[in-house]
Formats: C-alpha cells, sequence, structure tokens
C-alpha cells in the first residue's frame, strides 16, 4: 500500500531536528578571572518532541537555554532554530525572533501583577499573527473560570499555568522551560508536567526544558546531561513516561 502524503510529511517533520546547537562556547570574565560555562555544546532536538537538559546547579543549563532562546549571546559556536541561524542576527532581529517563535516559561512567573489572568495572556497574544484562541488555551490550562482574577489572587500552581498559557497563546514553534516546577509542590508540579506533555501533543509544540531533577527526564524524548559546562551523556527514551507516574 501506498503510504498517505500527509502521513509521509508528518513523520519527515518529526525527523526535522528544529533545534540544532553545534560546538557552542559561553565564558564570563570578572575582573582578570575567566569561567568557561558552556565548552563547545551540541544539542539536537527533532520537531514536536519533548527535550530535557538535566544537570546540577551551575553546570550551565540556563544558559544553554537562554543562548537557544535569544536572551544570551555564545562566544563561539552555531545555533540554528526552526531552520534560522540564531548566531548571527542583530538583536532586533532577535526581538522578532524570540516574539514569532519562542514561548518562555520561567520557574517564577513574571506575570504583569496589575493584568488580570486574561489580560496578561491577551497582552501577549496581540503579539502574534499566529495566536491560538485565547478561550482555547484558558480551557486547556484549566483557567478559563479565573480569567478576571489578579496573580496576586492565585496559587503558585495556578501563577504557573496561567505563564504557559500566556507563552503557548502565540502558537511558539518551540517552548523554553527554565525549572517550571522548581518553585512548586511535588502535587502541584506533577501537574503543570501534565499540562506541558499536553501542549506538546495538542499542539504539537516542541519543549525543551531545563532542570536538575532527575525524574522528570523520563517524560522527555531526548535527554542532554549536562555537567560542568559540557554534555556527558545524551539519552534517547524509547518509552515515555506520563507525568502522572513521575514520582521523586
Amino acid at each position: 500500500m501506498t503510504p498517505d502524503k500527509t502521513q509521509v510529511a508528518s513523520q519527515e517533520l518529526n525527523e526535522y531536528p528544529i533545534i540544532d546547537v553545534s560546538d557552542l562556547k559561553k565564558s564570563y570574565t570578572s575582573g582578570m578571572v575567566k569561567t568557561e560555562v558552556l565548552k563547545g555544546i551540541g544539542v539536537k532536538l527533532n520537531a514536536e518532541d519533548i527535550g530535557v537538559i538535566l544537570g546540577p546547579s551551575g553546570s550551565g543549563k540556563t544558559t544553554l537555554v537562554n543562548i537557544i532562546g535569544g536572551i544570551d549571546r555564545a562566544d563561539s559556536g552555531e545555533v540554528t532554530v526552526n531552520g534560522i541561524n540564531v548566531s548571527a542576527m542583530d538583536d532586533t532581529r532577535l526581538t522578532d525572533y524570540r516574539r514569532e517563535h519562542i514561548g518562555f516559561v520561567f520557574q517564577f512567573y513574571n506575570l504583569v501583577p496589575n493584568l488580570t489572568v486574561g489580560e496578561n495572556i491577551e497582552v501577549v497574544s496581540n503579539l502574534s499573527e499566529a495566536a491560538l484562541n485565547i478561550r482555547e488555551v484558558l480551557t486547556a490550562v484549566e483557567m478559563q473560570d479565573k480569567k478576571d482574577r489578579f496573580p496576586r489572587e492565585l496559587s503558585g500552581g495556578e501563577q504557573q499555568r496561567v505563564s504557559i498559557a500566556r507563552a503557548v497563546v502565540k502558537n511558539p514553534k518551540v517552548l523554553l522551560c527554565d525549572e517550571p516546577t522548581g518553585a512548586l509542590d511535588y502535587e502541584t508540579s506533577l501537574h503543570i508536567l501534565r499540562l506541558l506533555q499536553l501542549v506538546n501533543k495538542q499542539y504539537g509544540t516542541t519543549i525543551l526544558m531545563v532542570t536538575h531533577n532527575t525524574a522528570i527526564a523520563s517524560l522527555a524524548n531526548r535527554v542532554f546531561k549536562l555537567r560542568s559546562g559540557e554534555i556527558v551523556e545524551e539519552i534517547i527514551n524509547q518509552t515515555i513516561v506520563p507525568a502522572e507516574r513521575i514520582e521523586w
């Protein structure tokens, strides 16, 4: 039987490295002291996959994801995201790149305190030409009934759900998550991880997550173990564990 063209196209898409980092180096200088943070990093993650950058504090995880997201610049090496050479961009083009292609979820939620839940999401939605429906995204993160609440009226887990909705509503190709469960308790963390898996499946969003929690690695397609600025191991998970079965 001849394979369906749509299925073939989908398979090719999933095998396409939407994130391609090669020989990435980054250092910081303080006075006479130079500290190498990234020492020739290489990372590839296919479209619509979930990747986890796993490592202890100070290993270079956040620096790596910030360079991929266009927040920071490398000293050398190349970063390509969705076919775009991020390394070659000036500041203006980097701003456009972040707005059009990248969603960010941080450990601390960075919501605008004097805007409601709905308004926090609407502000970001207005920046995108391909934004998703706000009501649909709020429903996906189970916050539709609290769209008129202010951040101070929400729990930490609820605020993180809003930050995920805010990142997803502009329909980014890549969602970068820096310790998204780091400030949350165990049960709330599992709920947030379930939401991230839902976003990945429902919208086909590629997710790259930074964490020091080894248990979270089991829900990823690829795991990059980072230590002292180097990838010491790359793991391809043959079986993806649903978030509700993760324990730590």
